[in-house]
């Protein structure tokens, strides 16, 4: 008789984006599920490194999945972030157009966006466009779309997974999917480093390994392969020389180019370009790709303030052979995919969320909880409050008047709670997204070696347990009488 480390009824692989989404969406029902995430935290993939936009929808192919979950993810936002606090700024955005034939590619964009049932297009002359970006001063025009927004998308995630956690399911992290167990051609369990867990179905939001995930199960019906974006993000200090919302090229047929946008956080970035790899963990930053995204971003804004480049990343996009997402039950009996999340993923995730869990209660129905708690919980955000209010705040914890990061302003009562919190920080890079502290100017090194303690007493580790972000990614070493000797 097998012996299982979990029980569920439903199984979702992935802790992205689409993953907690799907969880979220699961937990409206009777159903036992448990979300598994092979990496210490929580959206540690493409989540963690992307545009952070939420789409309108003028640019996938009219009909596609890709155009019908984009448009009705960005619908669902707006319920979603007064429900779970999302931190998302609806700014808007605009493509850019330079030359008149770019002009026509924009008429297409609008034409294209009213099929798939985006509301407010419209085509904006030069003056038109430098009131509302004055920036821009090389542009001749731009496509104006009112609904697209910006947002803080591992918070999101997080507060999916939470909300999730809430209402009953449960997250498992550092958790690898290892194999499938099948009887009469149908799942039954789920083979991962910490044991079997039993299982009705399973869904697959593996990112760039959902492929591979995919053909552990037996399916082979698609294929993923990963494209990297490069990016430069700038000081706060460098967001008056550059753009208030998100401001896009004018398109071409393999990325909707390296745009200049402003985060929800005050930082802007330039980026991403498109680097179709071979190796799905290939997140290197280039010269090469530094020096292409300038010079793109140039073509909008001339005079780019380098000086006030802070930081540079990459992050994977995951690419299916179709182009399009990948979103149902698969030829396996009791595995549903939802892959190839590339852009416009981040804003379908609740489209595609509402889509798989559709899929699965026809395989497996379960009635709807009665007790659903769709309203998350929300801490307060120590540097937006007033003087008075943080005062209040520190004569009930003093901890809330000990500054961890000068640079974001983030204390240690508030990194005490992001470590405590359900699907709480585990890493230094986990504490860094859910409190910003790392994020500011000097990027962690002040505030580093503090919040490495922090978090090896709250977490009860020694010092040198404690990790970056991934399984492999330890800052410290004891040291050995080896060492000692040494000059």
């Amino acid at each position: 008789m097998m012996e299982f480390f979990k029980t569920a009824d439903v199984v979702v692989i992935g802790g992205g984006i689409v993953g907690t989404a799907i969880l979220r969406e699961l937990s409206k029902y009777d159903l036992k599920c448990v979300l598994v995430e092979k990496e210490p935290d929580l959206a540690a993939g493409t989540t963690k490194a992307n545009s952070a936009i939420l789409h309108a929808g003028f640019d996938a192919p009219t009909g596609s999945l890709k155009a019908v979950t984009n448009v009705r993810g960005n619908k669902l936002y707006h319920e979603l972030q007064k429900e779970l606090g999302l931190d998302i700024e609806w700014t808007g955005s605009l493509v850019a157009a330079t030359s008149e034939e770019e002009m026509q590619t924009l008429q297409e964009l609008l034409e294209r966006g009213q099929k798939n049932g985006v509301e407010g297009l419209r085509i904006l002359n030069r003056e038109e466009v430098l009131a509302k970006e004055k920036n821009l001063t090389t542009v001749v025009g731009a496509l104006w779309a009112p609904s697209a927004g910006v947002c803080w998308p591992f918070a999101m995630a997080v507060a999916f997974a939470q909300c999730a956690v809430q209402n009953g399911a449960e997250v498992v992290t550092d958790c690898r999917v290892t194999g499938f167990i099948k009887e009469a051609g149908r799942i039954t369990a789920v083979e991962t480093s910490k044991g079997l867990i039993k299982a009705a179905c399973v869904i697959n939001a593996g990112g760039v390994y959902a492929d591979g995930i995919a053909r552990l199960a037996g399916d082979e019906s698609f294929t993923i392969h990963p494209r990297r974006g490069e990016y430069i993000l700038f000081d706060k200090t460098a967001a008056a020389s550059l753009v208030k919302g998100v401001v896009f090229p004018t398109p071409n047929k393999k990325s909707k180019g390296i745009l200049i946008c402003t985060t929800t956080h005050g930082n802007t970035f330039i980026g991403p370009n498109a680097q179709d790899m071979e190796n799905k963990e290939d997140t290197a930053v280039t010269l090469t790709g530094m020096d292409e995204i300038m010079n793109s971003a140039r073509k909008l804004i001339p005079n780019l303030p380098m000086g006030a480049s802070i930081t540079e990343f990459a992050g994977l996009r995951a690419v299916s052979g179709s182009g399009d997402f990948v979103i149902g039950a698969s030829p396996v009996a009791g595995l549903f995919n939802a892959a190839g999340m590339q852009s416009p993923g981040l804003t379908a995730a609740p489209a595609v969320a509402e889509m798989i869990v559709e899929a699965v209660l026809a395989y497996c129905p379960a009635a709807v909880k009665a007790d659903f708690k769709a309203v998350l919980p929300q801490s307060p955000l120590f540097h937006r409050l007033s003087h008075e209010e943080q005062a209040k705040l520190i004569e009930k914890n003093r901890l809330y008047g000990r500054v961890i990061c000068r640079c974001e302003t983030v204390t240690e009562a508030e990194i005490i709670a992001a470590i405590k919190a359900p699907c709480g920080a585990k890493t230094v890079d986990g504490v860094k997204r859910r409190t910003r502290a790392g994020m500011g100017r000097c990027q962690g090194g002040f505030c580093g070696p503090r919040v490495t303690q922090i978090l090896a007493r709250e977490l009860g580790i020694p010092v040198p347990e404690v990790l970056k972000e991934r399984a492999d990614s330890h800052l410290f070493y004891e040291k050995n009488s080896a060492d000692e000797g040494e000059a």
